[in-house]
């Protein structure tokens, strides 16, 4: 699948609500990446792209990328050390899987906002919404 092909399925409205929502009860942050690149391994992009993007700067590193790449049907969910230490290596595994139903359905948009809204929920545990 091309990448504007992936875009177009996308309701952007429905992603932003569901970032803005999340980050409104934690102190982390919450980003979606959609690569136009081919990839092997999801996973090394999303942490590539995650340090590139500036993400390992979030005071408490709490940061969650969710990094997708189309044309390769690759997608990843990794979190900063901050928050992966809450939550070890399962609960993204748990995540990816679900939101991979929702992919191979191609419902894009749902499997987009359950992830950001899982990833909030878990930050938002750990990391509450600070004044400052």
């Amino acid at each position: 699948m091309q990448t504007r092909e992936f875009l177009a399925q996308v309701r952007d409205d429905e992603i932003v609500a569901a970032i803005k929502a999340a980050e409104a009860r934690t102190s982390g942050e919450i980003r979606v990446f959609v690569s136009e690149k081919v990839i092997d391994d999801a996973v090394i992009a999303a942490q590539v792209t995650f340090t590139r993007v500036g993400m390992t700067k979030t005071r408490e590193r709490n940061g969650v990328l969710i990094f997708i790449a189309p044309r390769t049907r690759r997608f990843a969910v990794i979190g900063d050390e901050g928050i992966h230490r809450h939550c070890g290596p399962e609960f993204w595994r748990l995540l990816a899987t679900e939101m991979s139903g929702c992919f191979k359905q191609g419902r894009f948009t749902e499997g987009l906002v359950l992830g950001i809204t899982k990833a909030g929920e878990l930050l938002a545990k750990h990391f509450p919404h600070r004044s400052d």
